[in-house]
């Protein structure tokens, strides 16, 4: 049990929500001597162990960055098998992340993808909506700037006065309405930048960057993150 690992012990402060850009899976494929689609097959394969691994730690919410708008520029076979990877993963995976009672979220623009994902991210969604464990949300077809983007519009079109806008409200348009703040964002595969990912949620988030390519990112790393995140001094613009 997690209330009695040594690795634990050491972890005086949690965060709330965990965000993860999942990193490096094709350049895992490349050094495996693998498409790069294998590598993505990989990627997913790594979500639920992950997912598992943080609701044992009574994290909150993790938010999961699979798919930005940006990258519908990829090259069209690599998009579909994404495609189908999200659709297989989503019938495999959800009826045991439901079982465990964790609640699944959609961030982005739903309304773009093709019937069959959207149809396979609406049932996940019906199906988990009542669940008490964690909240998992995943970003697919997403992007910081766009959301920013269609909550005022939202705001605009509903008339709203400038003066009755604040953060609180502009919290509500956003696709991650009623989730608290990013307290830990993680991005693995050796990058350092965080590719328009929650840019309003993530304002005061710590950062985690480590090398480790997704596949290969397991217990062990979420783990040093953690500590990581336990150890830093969180002052939000104070002393």
């Amino acid at each position: 049990m997690i209330g009695t690992s040594p690795t634990t012990k050491r972890i005086a402060l949690l965060p709330n929500h965990v965000a993860i850009i999942m990193d490096g899976n094709g350049r895992w494929a490349e050094k495996q001597g693998l498409p790069r689609l294998e590598g993505h097959r990989a990627g997913v394969e790594n979500i639920r162990p992950i997912i598992e691994c943080l609701d044992e730690y009574r994290i909150r919410c993790v938010t999961l960055y699979a798919f930005s708008t940006e990258n519908w520029d990829r090259p069209e076979d690599e998009i579909n098998g994404l495609l189908y990877l999200l659709e297989e993963a989503l019938d495999k995976e959800v009826p045991k992340l439901h079982k465990r009672g964790i609640r699944i979220r959609h961030i982005g623009r739903l309304e773009e993808l093709a019937a069959g994902p959207q149809l396979a991210i609406r049932k996940a969604i019906e199906l988990t909506k009542n669940n008490t464990g964690i909240t998992f949300s995943f970003a697919f077809n997403y992007g910081g700037r766009i959301e920013i983007l269609d909550a005022v519009r939202c705001i605009i079109a509903k008339g709203i006065p400038p003066e009755n806008i604040d953060e609180n409200l502009f919290n509500s348009y956003l696709y991650t309405a009623s989730l608290p703040n990013v307290d830990l964002l993680i991005r693995t595969g050796g990058e350092l930048r965080i590719s328009n990912f929650l840019l309003w949620q993530a304002a005061y988030s710590e950062y985690y960057f480590t090398e480790v390519l997704w596949p290969d990112f397991d217990r062990k790393e979420v783990e040093k993150a953690l500590i990581a995140y336990s150890q830093r001094q969180r002052r939000f613009g104070g002393l």
